[in-house]
């Protein structure tokens, strides 16, 4: 973890902060719009546990990555949803130590494999898929 940045979990997340985080990070044009209820809305959706949510807090308090980490019970596995990273605060790692504190979570929890997000960046710091998914859609 770079000097100066933190981590939390989503217990006590600023919600528009972490809608800028998630607008910015995944690269849209301009200023966040003010709709955080969606952000508060998603959040805290069915069987999510928002200490399992790991946010890299920048030394002037910006959110500058988060994820959203869900643990299935049944299945035994954690899956991930959403990760971004704010343009400025990418390639420092903090995408990497954020995805490694919330898998720590979902261990104790029983999680087998965790799931979600684009191969690449998995390939990228070590991970190994093993299983494809394809998804199959036809209009009529």
């Amino acid at each position: 973890m770079p000097e100066g940045f933190t981590l939390i979990d989503g217990t006590n997340v600023d919600y528009p902060k972490l809608r800028d985080c998630w607008w910015r990070g995944f690269d849209h044009d301009g200023e966040s719009d003010s709709d955080y209820e969606s952000t508060i809305f998603g959040s805290n959706a069915p069987h999510a546990d928002l200490s399992l949510m790991t946010i890299a807090v920048a030394p002037n308090g910006d959110y500058a990555c988060a994820l959203g980490m869900w643990y299935d019970e049944h299945n035994k596995y954690a899956y991930l949803e959403p990760l971004a990273t704010v343009p400025e605060y990418r390639r420092m790692g903090l995408a990497t130590v954020a995805l490694t504190e919330a898998m720590k979570k979902t261990k104790p929890l029983g999680a087998e494999y965790c799931f979600g997000g684009s191969r690449e960046f998995y390939d990228t710091i070590g991970f190994e898929a093993v299983c494809d998914w394809e998804l199959w859609r036809r209009d009529f």
